[in-house]
């Protein structure tokens, strides 16, 4: 008998013995299918919100120009500093300004003095008439010249007021309160001023209050209209309360309210603007910062699956459940936002799928391989 045909009767007289075949023997070798940790979705009444980005933009602005010429005299704040209305920014040469108020002033003494002159002339001419000592026809004339004299000393009069307005607007205040740009234009220089060509002193912005701005999608547009025809409440109407996050902030803690929603879509974009307003009592949100901004959309059920279960497969984003036989089934899921430390699934899933929350960073758990389920609990994230 050779040496391999001894083992084998060997090998079949033990395998006989145990009462077990050769295809048992290569199935107690395999490695056994990996545990994993399962769980149905947790279903939750939450409040919808929608994301959009945007930036801050000041809700007051103004470009600060002189209405008179002249040469800048004196430069009156600090570059970057809060300003009120009313405050004196620049001072403008006023002296030839005062000369003109004066010139004006003199002008309206002499009018009243012809129009005092002329009264008298009427006056006395009316008690000539009576005697007949002078005629109906110079008696007319010297009523016509009162009547120019008045004319007159109202034109000085007009003139005065302008004089006077031309030497208050050597003084430029501020039109509204807010925060100041730079000087544009030093002390000493020639500026021109008037309604047309008129020099850019500096500019100011109101920052309390404040709005962002952001763009909105025609699908997300037209589903806060229908919600709108459904519940005679349009969510996207002025005074739908919103919440904005900068940067660097991991909370909302800005809240606000819609207070403009553009007439039309932007037919490039496919979108619409709107804008919210945010109180700014410190003064630290500055115009151009940029931000998310979270829009009420209402409440609703919703599942949730802790963020962590989400994989991505090309363009899609799919989460790996547990089919018949105990096998691998990925299912492709449309994400919502995070609530409560959970993400938000709007579809893909059921309520009575079970979802793998642990295990899945084992390579050997992939679509259709057979795994050993156990049991698992989805929770939201508690907060202390």
């Amino acid at each position: 008998m050779s040496r391999s045909r001894f083992v084998g009767v060997v090998l079949t007289a033990v395998f006989a013995s145990t009462g077990l075949t050769a295809f048992d023997a290569a199935a107690q070798g395999a490695p056994p299918a990996p545990p994993v940790q399962v769980a149905t979705p947790l279903t939750k009444r939450i409040t919808n919100w929608d994301e959009y980005t945007g930036r801050f933009e000041a809700s007051e602005q103004v470009e600060v120009r002189a209405r008179v010429s002249g040469f800048i005299e004196s430069v009156h704040f600090q570059d970057g500093s809060l300003v009120q209305k009313g405050d004196l920014l620049f001072t403008i040469d006023q002296r030839p300004y005062q000369l003109a108020v004066d010139v004006a002033r003199a002008e309206v003494v002499r009018a009243k003095a012809q129009v005092e002159l002329a009264r008298n002339e009427v006056d006395r001419a009316e008690g000539l008439t009576q005697n007949r000592t002078i005629t109906a026809r110079d008696v007319d004339q010297r009523r016509a010249n009162l009547n120019s004299a008045v004319g007159s000393q109202q034109g000085a009069e007009a003139n005065l007021k302008n004089a006077e307005l031309n030497l208050e607007w050597t003084e430029v205040r501020a039109p509204l309160s807010g925060r100041i740009s730079n000087r544009r234009v030093d002390q000493g220089n020639l500026i021109a001023g008037g309604q047309s060509g008129a020099t850019l002193l500096t500019t100011i912005v109101a920052v309390d209050p404040i709005y962002f701005t952001f763009d909105v999608s025609e699908a997300d547009f037209l589903r806060y209209t229908r919600m709108a025809d459904l519940r005679e409440n349009s969510t996207h109407e002025a005074g739908t309360p919103v919440e904005v996050r900068l940067s660097d902030e991991a909370k909302w803690g800005r809240r606000g309210k819609v207070n403009f929603i553009d007439n039309a879509l932007n037919a490039r974009s496919a979108t619409i603007r709107g804008r919210a307003v945010f109180t700014n009592k410190d003064q630290f949100l500055t115009p151009g910062v940029f931000g998310r901004l979270r829009l009420f959309a209402g409440e609703g059920d919703a599942l949730l699956v802790p963020d962590t279960v989400i994989a991505s497969d090309q363009a899609n984003k799919i989460v790996l459940t547990i089919g018949p036989e105990n096998k691998v089934v990925p299912k492709p899921v449309v994400l919502g936002p995070i609530s409560e430390g959970l993400r938000v699934i709007r579809s893909g899933l059921t309520a009575e799928d079970k979802v793998i929350v642990g295990g899945n960073a084992n390579p050997m758990v992939r679509p259709g391989v057979v795994v050993t389920p156990q049991p698992g609990e989805i929770k939201v994230a508690t907060t202390n």
